[in-house]
Formats: structure tokens, sequence, C-alpha cells
């Protein structure tokens, strides 16, 4: 009886290393493939195994629960992480960093350093974090959709890798949600400048205008390459009074 029980211990350790060898085959076949095809951006986030928004601390918007953000920036996302430096509770960076957007998935500045620490490292997917630079992007749209901020850093990021089409698509999203804030449309007019797309560059600038922001980088940015024009001014009729005068009765 024991003999056959070993047999079969034996039998099911067998499967699993041939389970476990035929999937890791597989991955690195479609690690291979992944090389050869440039899939749109959406397409890739779900290729990317970017991973659910659950998570032990937060998250949290770092727009509206302050305090709780305080105790990540003080135990991880420190002045030398942010830089770049070094890290605040491992030697490199990239792990307090992947701790903050773990925790706080749609902070501007924590996004900014990691996509600079992509370019730093020349990869992907930084030391230290559990994703890819473009999955942290993903992931801080889906937390917070609304976030025109995150959508500003991430058509950058966009537009570095090439992809003019889908930065010019986040900066489109990005206006939706930028309402009358001046500062926001005005943010939006220098990216799409960025990426020489003028016409829009123009109509953000004039609804910052519109709006009384008074900056005029965006302007004289324009004017450099030709592309300004003055904002039209809405022209005023006088009303007219139908009341007839008195000797007309």
């Amino acid at each position: 009886m024991k003999a056959i029980m070993i047999r079969q211990r034996k039998k099911q350790l067998k499967d699993r290393h041939a389970s476990l060898g035929f999937r890791s085959t597989l991955s690195v076949i479609l690690l291979f493939m992944s090389g050869f095809y440039a899939l749109p951006a959406i397409a890739q986030s779900h290729n990317l195994s970017c991973g659910s928004l659950e998570n032990g601390y937060g998250p949290i918007d770092y727009r509206d629960d302050r305090g709780k953000a305080a105790i990540v920036y003080d135990a991880h996302f420190t002045p030398q992480v942010e830089a770049l430096i070094s890290g605040s509770t491992s030697t490199k960076p990239g792990s307090d960093l992947d701790y903050t957007l773990r925790a706080i998935p749609n902070n501007p500045r924590a996004l900014i350093s990691m996509m600079r620490l992509g370019e730093k490292e020349k990869t992907p997917q930084p030391s230290g974090s559990r994703y890819s630079v473009e999955c942290w992007f993903d992931r801080a749209v889906r937390f917070r959709p609304d976030d025109a901020i995150v959508r500003m850093i991430y058509s950058t990021f966009l537009n570095k890798q090439g992809r003019v089409a889908a930065a010019n698509k986040e900066l489109e999203i990005a206006t939706t949600y930028a309402k009358d804030n001046a500062f926001t449309h005005y943010n939006i007019g220098l990216h799409y400048f960025d990426l020489k797309n003028y016409d829009q560059a123009l109509v953000e600038a004039h609804k910052a205008i519109a709006l009384g922001f008074p900056g005029t980088a965006l302007r004289d940015r324009l004017l450099s390459v030709g592309k300004w024009t003055e904002p039209t001014r809405a022209v005023t009729t006088p009303a007219i009074d139908a009341t007839p005068p008195a000797d007309a009765k």
C-alpha cells in the first residue's frame, strides 16, 4: 500500500513539473512574439498585466486625503527618492516609487519620477518596480479617470514613445475634465504645442484667456511658429426698447 502511494506521489510531481515547464515555455513564446507587434495603448494595457488597484494601504487620491498620503510621503516618497538620488527603505528608489504609486496611484510627481527612472535605466520596467512605467499610467487612469494632470503626464510619456495619436487622445480626454479651470486649459495647450498640434493649442489658449488666465508663454510660443491669432471678441448689440414713445399712442 505504501509503495502504491509513493508511486502516485511521484506521478503527481512529474505531472506538476511538466505543467510548469509548459507554462514557462509558453511565457517565453509570448514574450518573444510581443516584440513583433505594436499594439494600441488600450490593448497593451490589457496584456501588460497591470494588476488590481487593491492595496494594503489605500489606494488614496492625493487630492482628497492628504493626511493619509503624508504618511506615505514621509516613509517612501522622500525628496531623495523623488530626485532618484537614493531609496528610502532600500538602496535604490524604484521600490519606494512602487510603494508610493500602489498607495497613491494618481500622484503626478511620483508618476514623473517613475517615468524618469525608466528613462535613466533605459528600460520599460525600472528596477524595484513590479510594473512597467506604462502600467503605472494605466493604473492611475483606471483609479481616477477624471484626473487631467495624470492625462497630461501620460500624454508626455506617449509622445516620448513616438505614439503621437495616443498622446493627442489623452489630451482630448483631459480637456473634457478641465471644465472652467483656466490653468488646466492653459497647461493642456502647452502640451498640445509640444505635440505640434498648434490648432488645438490655440483653442486651449483662447479658452484660458476667456477664463481669465494671465499667462503669455503659450501665446508667445504660438507666435514663434506663426500660429497665433487673437481670440474673437463677441460683439454686443445695444438692447432695443420695444416700448413705443408716449406721443405715438
